[in-house]
């Protein structure tokens, strides 16, 4: 394996460095070629690397930064004033070929703009959108996106998002003609707003795609489709719904293991099934999967959870590695390359 740069956005989500520096930490523990370059405050940073290993220290560097941008500035404010930031300057080594890629959980918003604005997106892509991979109940895996990048989406935005997730659905998770679905309110092809369903007579008629219809919001964890397409205000919601109840309904597993009244031999049952459950369901804890990738760039960049901790953060980084060794923009690019001029000719 060859060396492999990152640039981190050390000061970008809730808790900043003290969340992203550790991260960082494990994540060159776990990665002997992995070099990070920390974006931010050397004064803030810098401390929390005092007890790091000298051996994880030859493969970081702090790349001093001026300010940062607000997680509540609205977008458009954030590009214009975003010059000497964490996230631009991440960025900027992306663009620069000093990094492979950047991983930020600032502001979705201002770093969709910059990320459009300093790699450009690919050709054929009107707007980049936010990709996760989620884990269903049949133990396999489900690409989903958008997941918050476009409030808003035309039926071309949603028709191009459904080929990205085909080729990430391919590339990804190796699954040959991966089935497409448009999530909407219901399975009757009457239903759903107009752009919806005309991405669905688009998508019906393209023989690339392998188009299998609309699918409901409880059908996401059901693994009956490879590839769910929606804009990124129905995905993100969708998302951090599904989130909230797997995190409840994990806490309440733990609650249920702290009970004292009852009696040992009470409680040992109720620990079996715990134990039971969170092995079944443990692979849904969402800190397993943060990191969406922002797709239809020429350059990798992966959005974290603004509320990510130490583990989940090191997951983003985790996806970051593994799109930069798997050529992700590349791959994609070939592959609309090939869609669009099959489709021009159709």
């Amino acid at each position: 394996m060859i060396r492999l740069t990152l640039a981190v956005d050390a000061m970008g989500g809730d808790f900043g460095p003290c969340v992203t520096v550790p991260a960082a930490l494990q994540a060159l523990t776990s990665h002997s070629q992995l070099f990070i370059l920390l974006v931010g405050d050397p004064d803030i940073i810098t401390p929390l690397l005092a007890k790091a290993d000298s051996s994880l220290l030859g493969r970081l560097q702090v790349i001093p930064a001026e300010s940062v941008i607000p997680s509540d500035a609205k977008p458009s404010q954030a590009v214009r004033n975003s010059r000497g930031s964490s996230m631009r300057m991440a960025l900027e080594l992306v663009k620069e070929g000093k990094a492979e890629a950047c991983v930020s959980a600032g502001n979705t918003g201002a770093l969709m703009g910059l990320a459009k604005l300093l790699l450009k997106p690919l050709d054929g892509i009107e707007r980049p959108a936010l990709m996760s991979v989620l884990p269903h109940q049949q133990q396999g895996k489900t690409v989903m996106l958008d997941l918050g990048a476009n409030v808003g989406c035309d039926s071309a935005m949603l028709v191009q998002f459904a080929v990205m997730g085909a080729v990430m659905a391919e590339e990804l998770l190796g699954i040959a003609q991966p089935r497409v679905a448009l999530l909407n309110i219901g399975q009757e092809e009457t239903k759903g707003l107009d752009t919806i369903r005309e991405a669905a007579a688009i998508l019906r008629e393209s023989p690339q795609i392998n188009y299998i219809g609309y699918l409901e919001g409880n059908d996401l964890l059901t693994g009956k489709t490879d590839v769910l397409v929606c804009d990124g205000f129905v995905g993100n919601v969708t998302l951090k719904t599904m989130e909230g109840v797997v995190r409840m309904f994990l806490s309440l597993l733990r609650a249920s293991e702290e009970g004292k009244k009852r009696s040992w031999w009470l409680r040992l049952p109720g620990r079996w099934i715990q134990k039971r459950l969170t092995k079944r369901l443990g692979h849904l804890n969402p800190d397993q999967y943060n990191g969406a990738c922002l797709l239809g760039l020429r350059g990798t960049v992966i959005k974290s959870h603004g509320a990510a901790n130490q583990r989940a953060f090191a997951v983003a980084i985790e996806q970051a590695e593994q799109a930069v060794r798997r050529r992700i923009p590349m791959r994609i690019a070939a592959r609309l390359d090939a869609v669009l001029a099959r489709s021009d000719k159709a």
